[in-house]
């Protein structure tokens, strides 16, 4: 984006627009005014203990987009960077459930994560290096403009250094304001530098008996010898305890937005307060809710449950992942299988009505932040629950299978012509044969039901093969005006009764052992009427 493709009206609506991101980039706007600068740097931290989850990914998409409604809010006068930051220089504190040669890896415990053998593979020099590269493999996938930071590289550069010492210089102002925080037995001991074992390349937790800021160094006594240690705070010889760390990067690098886990509210207020005594600004941000799994846990790098990034993209797009990552960021979120379907033809939803909407109305529309303000023209002809549901009922083992439904359905409409419903197409083989395929039952249907099924058939083939949705609907609809479907509660529009869900619900558990599905005229449309007679045929059959 250049200065040219923000025209004035657009940053006068984005000034009072109430989408999260531009309530965020807001922040950043008036911490301009206060402390002008050149540029402005947006940071997301990353501990590569285990592979990077879904998570990881949320906090780059929605930081970038707030990076971008602030560059919208500011003309793009103001540079910025995105600076996504692994903190590999950690102690691997415990063997991860989800990875390989566990027993390797408990050899190395206490050690930074880029001094861990990799346990996959002898392809990367470090369990660290391994984790940033798959971090950064997903990102670059996703097109995100970001500068990827080591924490190893920071500290042992020397990047760290000056900083580093500004900390020991106000050693005591530190652990004043950390000691309140901490129970008694930790507090005893607690430092916030560690020094890492030049004997054994531990990460030590141990107390300093002595600090020099003129010379720069800490004293400690080794752990296992007793002997009286003496070193440099510099040049990768110790590191900081990771709330006096944060702050510490913060300072370094002069972040100014930062976004964190709602788990991690009071570290941000620590990290914030150390900031200060250091001399610095703590940044802007916000806390989001945490994801939870199918369970309402905590989803963990070091558990692996949840999902991860290449299980989303296994069964969709990733503009359905970013639309996940969009919506109510500050409300928990399950993040499990079952949410997939639903954020894939929302997002498709979301792009249809965007070509409806004026201006003010688009800045509102998880579309215009997913595709920085330049969504792609709309062009899917089916749903994802319609191909699901037709995997379902033809026990679909190939895209051509579907494609000849899709093909009969929408003439013209061709895996070339259409390579985004090809992709969907794929997503939704993945999808039908691990998830639904294994929690398939078909409920055995009640005589009443049996009767409406059979008029329905019989309806059915009284229709021609190329009868629209809307017909079939109607026919739908008028055998299902029974007891027990009927709903007097609402009525159609030519005055009859309505028709309860159940009617509907029923079609799906009893024809296709699915809990639900999408418009059931418009399925049996792409389905096919005799295909759909087969169907009910099979029902009945197996009902007798």
């Amino acid at each position: 984006m250049t200065t040219a493709d923000v025209r004035p009206a657009l940053r006068e609506l984005a000034e009072t627009s109430n989408a999260w991101p531009f309530e965020e980039a807001r922040k950043i706007v008036a911490r301009l005014k206060k402390t002008p600068k050149d540029e402005v740097i947006f940071e997301t931290g990353y501990g590569p203990s285990g592979l990077p989850h879904i998570g990881t990914f949320g906090e780059v998409a929605r930081t970038t987009m707030v990076r971008h409604a602030f560059r919208v809010l500011t003309d793009d006068k103001i540079k910025t960077r995105l600076i996504a930051f692994s903190d590999d220089m950690d102690g691997l504190r415990k063997v991860p459930d989800n990875v390989p040669n566990k027993e390797m890896l408990a050899q190395h415990l206490g050690k930074p994560l880029t001094q861990v053998p990799d346990p996959f593979s002898n392809e990367y020099p470090s369990f660290g290096a391994h984790n940033n590269a798959r971090l950064r493999a997903f990102l670059d996938h996703f097109g995100f403009e970001y500068e990827f930071m080591s924490s190893t590289e920071c500290y042992t550069s020397g990047r760290f250094d000056k900083a580093l010492l500004t900390v020991l210089e106000r050693f005591e102002a530190v652990m004043k304001i950390m000691l309140p925080s901490l129970r008694e037995e930790r507090a005893q001991t607690y430092s916030p530098f560690l020094p890492i074992c030049p004997r054994t390349g531990v990460v030590l937790q141990v107390p300093v008996v002595a600090h020099d800021a003129k010379a720069g160094t800490i004293s400690y006594d080794d752990p296992d010898t007793g002997e009286r240690m003496t070193t440099p705070v510099t040049g990768g010889r110790c590191k900081l305890q990771w709330k006096p760390d944060w702050a510490m990067r913060w300072f370094a690098l002069g972040v100014d937005y930062e976004m964190a886990g709602k788990d991690l509210i009071d570290s941000v207020k620590l990290s914030g307060e150390i900031c200060r005594a250091l001399g610095g600004t703590p940044p802007e941000g916000f806390n989001y809710e945490l994801f939870l799994d199918e369970k309402g846990q905590k989803i963990s790098k070091s558990k692996g449950n949840g999902l991860t990034i290449d299980e989303w993209l296994r069964y969709a797009s990733p503009e359905s992942l970013s639309l996940f990552m969009y919506r109510e960021p500050k409300a928990a979120k399950r993040l499990y299988f079952d949410v997939i379907p639903r954020n894939v033809d929302e997002y498709q939803q979301f792009l249809d009505g965007y070509q409806r909407q004026d201006e003010k109305q688009r800045l509102s529309n998880p579309v215009w932040h997913i595709h920085a303000g330049n969504p792609p023209k709309p062009d899917m002809p089916i749903t994802f629950s319609m191909l699901l549901t037709l995997v379902s009922s033809s026990n679909a083992e190939n895209a051509e299978t579907l494609w000849g439904f899709i093909g009969r359905y929408r003439p013209g409409v061709t895996p070339q012509t259409h390579p985004k419903l090809d992709a969907l197409v794929g997503y939704a083989i993945h999808y039908f044969r691990d998830f639904v395929l294994p929690e398939k039952k078909f409920r055995q249907p009640t005589e009443a039901e049996r009767a409406a099924l059979s008029d329905l058939r019989d309806a059915l083939s009284q229709l021609p093969a190329d009868a629209s949705a809307e017909q079939i609907q109607d026919v739908v609809y008028e055998i299902g005006r029974r007891e027990p479907f009927l709903d007097h509660k609402k009525a159609a529009k030519d005055g009859k009764p309505g028709v309860s869900l159940d009617w509907f619900n029923m079609l799906y558990q009893v024809l296709l052992g699915q809990e639900k599905g999408p418009r059931f005229g418009s399925f049996v449309a792409v389905y096919g009427v005799q295909n759909t007679i087969d169907m009910i045929d099979g029902a009945l059959a197996r009902s007798a």
